[in-house]
């Protein structure tokens, strides 16, 4: 990816890891919805079971798992990527992608490397960053099959992710909206901020922000402590 609407790091040498999904947009009102019937639909189909069955297998897969494909992958010897193709597909994206209208500017003033990590697959990943107008300001995409399945906040999906960019964890700051997720990114030695609307501050998570057009606002925060 071209980096055109980038800026110098300033010699900060900070490297931005975002969270897609309720981190740079948000999913839930919409998309979150329209994949978990994707995903029981196709249990149902694939594994010869009522839509309430289906339904429960995703839920508890998801719950043991981390993800409902684990689940399939080691129980009933799903092909990942066939299931990750056919519950991702949203002819409509435009109509149901929901973003700040300053994101693409916020990003723009967060100096450094930028690259997103998602447990999503990437035709998905790369679809959802051309509706936002914001391909251009990320230097990689790192998804579930680079992870080779393994989603987060499993460390080694993290590990990986940060040996093919040859990105040192205490230069990199995790921006994310799971909590989990985050603790795995700060035993690993990275910086952590959470996106949401939460009353107090997680333990392990070093700064809470909104939404994503925050992140500005801690700059001098995060220099002084670098």
């Amino acid at each position: 990816m071209s980096r055109s609407g980038s800026v110098p790091d300033g010699g900060t040498g900070w490297h931005w890891i975002f969270d897609l999904d309720n981190t740079l947009h948000r999913a839930g009102p919409h998309i979150f919805p329209r994949m978990n019937r994707a995903m029981t639909d196709y249990v149902a189909r694939h594994l010869d079971v009522d839509e309430a069955h289906a339904n429960e297998l995703r839920t508890y897969y998801w719950r043991r798992y981390g993800a409902t494909l684990l689940g399939l992958m080691r129980h009933h010897g799903v092909d990942p990527h066939h299931f990750l193709w056919h519950t991702h597909q949203f002819p409509d994206l435009p109509g149901l992608v929901l973003s700040h209208p300053a994101l693409r500017s916020a990003l723009i003033r967060l100096p450094g490397r930028r690259i997103v990590f998602s447990n999503a697959p990437e035709h998905y990943v790369r679809a959802v960053l051309k509706v936002l107008r914001i391909s251009d300001l990320f230097d990689g995409v790192f998804t579930i099959e680079h992870t080779r399945f393994q989603p987060k906040p499993d460390p080694r999906g993290f590990r990986r992710l940060l040996k093919l960019h040859h990105l040192p964890p205490r230069r990199c700051i995790m921006v994310e909206d799971n909590v989990d997720n985050l603790l795995t990114a700060r035993r690993l030695g990275m910086r952590t901020i959470l996106v949401g609307d939460v009353a107090r501050r997680p333990p392990g998570v070093d700064f809470v922000v909104r939404d994503v057009t925050g992140i500005p606002r801690l700059r001098s925060v995060l220099w002084r402590s670098s």
